[in-house]
């Protein structure tokens, strides 16, 4: 199948490792153009090599705190002059701390709301002036299943993935009509650097080892097993695709078929 991505030019966030570099990594070897970011600028180098290795594609990349404003002028600034007007923008942050209602202060909702919305907000604002001019556009959020099934422990995560998700929605109908589609993926248990340091530190606090921690954890996903980032990246790829162009206003879950639920 050709997703005809040649040439596309996409911003992919948070993309040093994990979700997002698999993602860059997917699009890139569709033929899409990627600028990259995060805030480490050891693995954006190791992420622009192993890109470079599978594809001829353009590949740059910035240092960027999300979290931060002038950042993110800076990174748009450098992905138009490096590859020029955005096509796909990939939202992607760092998911919020653990957390319970009780013990989160203001400062905690107030810096998780700027690296987990206000990201998404303000890089889309930027790309979708030239998006309706070519009258073609794909905005993708890497959310988490979080938004069909609350996570215990994660309240941080669990409020502001829904506003992300309401606000798609909404963002979706106003520029359907300009030929872009506006979606969110939603992994489950996906084996990232984050999910991999949990189950590690679940096996040395009980004694009981990695490969049966993991079974524990996998035995309540239907599939029987955790997700790789290469499943979610699949599915990213095809939503920014001309073959996904009637697809928008969706949030769709990887996640094996642990959400207990139809939408």
């Amino acid at each position: 199948m050709d997703f005809k991505l040649k040439n596309k030019n996409a911003i992919v966030c948070a993309s040093s490792q994990g979700l997002g570099k698999a993602a860059a990594i997917e699009l890139a070897s569709e033929g899409a153009n990627v600028m990259i970011c995060s805030r480490d600028k050891d693995k954006l180098e190791e992420t622009a090599q192993a890109i470079k290795k599978i594809s001829n594609s353009k590949v740059a990349y910035m240092v960027t705190d999300l979290s931060r404003s002038e950042d993110i002028d800076r990174l748009y600034t450098k992905a138009k002059e490096i590859l020029g007007d955005i096509d796909i923008l990939i939202n992607n942050a760092g998911g919020p701390p653990p957390s319970a209602f009780d013990n989160t202060t203001d400062e905690q909702w107030e810096s998780s709301f700027n690296l987990t919305m206000m990201s998404s907000i303000r890089l889309t604002r930027l790309v979708l002036p030239a998006m309706k001019d070519k009258n073609w556009g794909r905005v993708i959020n890497i959310s988490s299943v979080s938004v069909k099934t609350p996570v215990n422990g994660l309240f941080l995560s669990n409020s502001l993935r829904m506003g992300v998700l309401g606000w798609s929605k909404a963002l979706s109908d106003e520029v359907a009509a300009n030929g872009i589609t506006v979606n969110s993926v939603c992994p489950g248990s996906t084996r990232t650097n984050r999910i991999t340091s949990i189950l590690e530190a679940q096996s040395k606090a009980s004694g009981t080892s990695l490969e049966d921690i993991e079974a524990m954890a996998s035995a309540s996903i239907p599939m029987k097993r955790i997700g790789e980032p290469e499943d979610l990246a699949a599915l990213i790829a095809f939503l920014s695709s001309e073959r996904a162009s009637y697809m928008t206003g969706l949030a769709i879950q990887v996640d094996g078929g642990s959400a207990r639920t139809f939408y």
